[in-house]
């Protein structure tokens, strides 16, 4: 037997439908998003929030950053010379703290792999490898730069240190 549905009815139903279509792809982009997330540099609790080109800085040097005077004075450094300048990342100093590692000048692409080699009881060390790109290029056409990263980590009292490898 076969029941006549009502306009009311039919309504609520293609509500419902609807409901559970716009459900089902919010929750899948969200997963998505968070899969990106993960995979855009994130190694040994070590997350890339922000890179540039150009520092400003003309030889290699790394920072630990513990507090937001410190990295609004490496901003202020980098910043001389933009209009207008790179913003600061926001970083809550109560949990976590900021790697810099500023590499001084570069010819080509490479890019530094952090990874934590070491932990102690009072310390932890850094190693920083330089990671070529997938392509091999022309050595003579290479550009020069002076890039800087900023990575968010865990916020720990122990000494940082950091081992430079494959230089």
């Amino acid at each position: 037997m076969r029941m006549r549905l009502n306009q009311d009815s039919r309504i609520h139903i293609n509500l419902m439908r609807h409901f559970v279509l716009i459900l089902f792809i919010c929750l899948t982009s969200c997963k998505a998003q968070k899969e990106t997330q993960l995979d855009s540099g994130e190694k040994d609790d070590m997350i890339l929030i922000a890179q540039d080109g150009y520092s400003g800085i003309a030889e290699y040097e790394t920072m630990v950053v513990r507090d937001v005077k410190s990295l609004n004075k490496f901003y202020a450094t980098i910043n001389k010379t933009r209009k207008p300048g790179l913003p600061v990342p926001v970083i809550d100093f109560s949990k976590e703290m900021a790697l810099i590692v500023c590499l001084g000048e570069q010819k080509g692409l490479k890019t530094p792999e952090l990874s934590k080699t070491i932990e102690s009881e009072n310390e932890v060390l850094i190693t920083i490898e330089m990671v070529p790109p997938n392509e091999t290029k022309n050595t003579e056409n290479q550009f020069v730069s002076y890039p800087f990263y900023v990575y968010k980590v865990p916020y720990t009292s122990k000494v940082i240190s950091f081992q430079k490898m494959g230089w």
